[in-house]
């Protein structure tokens, strides 16, 4: 029999980060080896996720995590002020490095994706873990080739730091290697209020929704005379994220080198 993957969890209180470890504990090929969330220092991982103890401490800082001894793959849902730190923390160590937080530069994204090669390890950083939401995405540069009129609608919470989305930004890169820029609208349009057009890519628009009592959801809306098409995607509850979660950690100990988008190993 197979030895359990080795899983160490950076954000381990966040919400998140809960699930995760809820996802790890229930997975008897997984084995959570440590946990990280300065707000939880000193608890049970398993308790401050809401399940059963399961005898891991919570650490208040990653370099003490990452030190409890073997681990094949470090979980971040931590914040984007960390991520890149964070990961590079972890392939620095020969520790696979999964990331789920946004805000991560193409460039760094280069010099991680280097690092991990010269490590022989693989690593993924995805905006989006739910299937659904990735199928959303593929749907929709898809339909692009064909429509080349969109705009992108993305719904979260009051309490999301970031604007656009990290999935609406894959999105739309995706959407733009189908389709050439194309500035759409009225050439004579103007804004009465700033903004109110939404943020510019590539000549088309993303527009961000921010309000309480909003989970997740995003869709995409093709126009062409006569008709539209809308695409789109609704999450509901984290736990929605936790099979790509659990698929990108077994996948993540067969290749070399960081992948940008969980699109890359659906298969």
């Amino acid at each position: 029999m197979n030895r359990s993957i080795k899983v160490a969890v950076a954000g381990a209180s966040g919400r998140m980060g809960k699930e995760v470890v809820k996802m790890v504990l229930a997975d008897e090929s997984l084995s959570l080896a440590a946990a990280m969330a300065p707000s939880a220092k000193g608890a049970d991982a398993g308790t401050a996720a809401g399940t059963e103890p399961c005898g891991i401490t919570v650490d208040g800082d990653l370099e003490t995590a990452l030190g409890r001894g073997d681990i094949d793959v470090l979980v971040d849902f931590t914040v984007p002020q960390s991520a890149y730190s964070n990961t590079l923390e972890a392939i620095t160590r020969g520790i696979r490095p999964i990331v789920g937080t946004t805000g991560l530069t193409q460039e760094q994204i280069r010099e991680l994706d280097k690092l991990c090669k010269e490590r022989g390890i693989g690593g993924l950083v995805a905006p989006n873990f739910s299937i659904g939401a990735i199928l959303m995405m593929k749907f929709a540069a898809e339909a692009a080739k064909y429509f080349p009129h969109l705009e992108i609608i993305e719904y979260h919470g009051d309490q999301k730091l970031d604007a656009p989305s990290g999935t609406s930004v894959k999105t739309a890169e995706l959407i733009s290697q189908v389709r050439r820029e194309m500035k759409q609208g009225n050439p004579k349009e103007e804004e009465l209020i700033e903004g109110a057009r939404g943020g510019y890519y590539d000549g088309f628009r993303i527009h961000s929704v921010r309000l309480p009592g909003v989970f997740a959801q995003q869709e995409v809306i093709f126009g062409a005379f006569g008709q539209t098409l809308k695409i789109r995607h609704d999450s509901y509850d984290r736990a929605g994220y936790m099979p790509g979660v659990n698929h990108a950690i077994k996948k993540v100990m067969n290749y070399e080198g960081l992948i940008y988008g969980f699109e890359h190993i659906m298969d």
